[in-house]
């Protein structure tokens, strides 16, 4: 009995160094954030000695934040939603056809990511630049094909909890293939179709080297937008830190209400 709460002490005493050093780097951005330029390199570690929210406005204007904001709105809920459609009938397809040629594709989009972006970088930028496709519609495209291959794994192996006896069951009282799909075993696919638009979510809206190489200074999202802190000669950390804080807090507020349905949707998509 003692050597089980010895244990259960140790574990949580990990635990706990654990979350601290995870926490780390989010206490200091934000502490430092409330700092100014000379007193962020006279001590990064320690509570600002005045705090100071001229950081953050002059970062709102700098980045033109509202703008930025709603580019990366566009371009992450856009990509995540045509991830999400067309990666769950992916899928449910995949998951009920049992030909070998299903089989084949499966594991063809499951190597697929395997495949690092930089190898295909320049020629599919290439492409796309001779079909006027290097904008914001573009990218979604693009992740969309960058995306697909993670969200049809999670959802394949989602759809094994799911009996096929439901499609049968609704084919047998008149519901077509697609009826069947966004009727039945769609709305039975909610945890897992939080995970993947989490996860997608949290990739895109954080991403820079594609965004980079498509889209112009007009429609910029936030992480180039941040690239305007950072100068040849200059480093404005000061600034940067308040931007970087103001541009995580959309994803962070989203995955604070969604944190349940992504544990179980991991688990539900990984392990059945």
């Amino acid at each position: 009995m003692k050597e089980k709460r010895r244990n259960k002490f140790i574990i949580e005493i990990l635990g706990i160094l654990l979350a601290l050093l995870w926490l780390s780097p989010f206490y200091l951005m934000i502490v430092n954030s409330f700092k100014t330029k000379n007193g962020i390199f006279s001590n990064i570690l320690g509570i600002p000695e005045s705090w100071t929210f001229e950081n953050f406005q002059q970062a709102f204007i700098d980045l033109n934040f509202l703008s930025s904001l709603t580019n990366s709105i566009i371009v992450s809920l856009g990509s995540v939603v045509i991830i999400i459609l067309f990666s769950s009938m992916a899928g449910y397809s995949l998951s009920r056809n049992k030909s070998k040629l299903s089989g084949a594709i499966f594991l063809l989009f499951v190597a697929a990511m395997l495949i690092p972006f930089q190898s295909v970088m320049i020629p599919l930028v290439s492409l796309f630049g001779e079909v006027n496709m290097l904008n914001i519609y573009g990218l979604i495209f693009m992740y969309l094909g960058f995306g697909a291959s993670l969200s049809i794994f999670l959802y394949h192996g989602a759809m094994k909890s799911i009996p096929i006896s439901l499609d049968e069951a609704a084919t047998i009282d008149g519901a077509n293939k697609w009826q069947v799909f966004w009727r039945i075993v769609f709305p039975m696919l909610k945890p897992i179709s939080v995970t993947v638009m989490i996860l997608n979510l949290i990739w895109i809206w954080n991403d820079y080297l594609l965004p980079s190489l498509v889209l112009s200074s007009d429609t910029a999202t936030l992480p180039l937008k941040m690239f305007f802190f950072f100068g040849q000669y200059t480093k404005q950390w000061h600034l940067a830190l308040a931007g970087l804080t103001l541009a995580i807090i959309p994803v962070i507020i989203i995955y604070f209400f969604a944190q349940k349905h992504i544990i179980e949707g991991v688990t539900e998509g990984a392990v059945k």
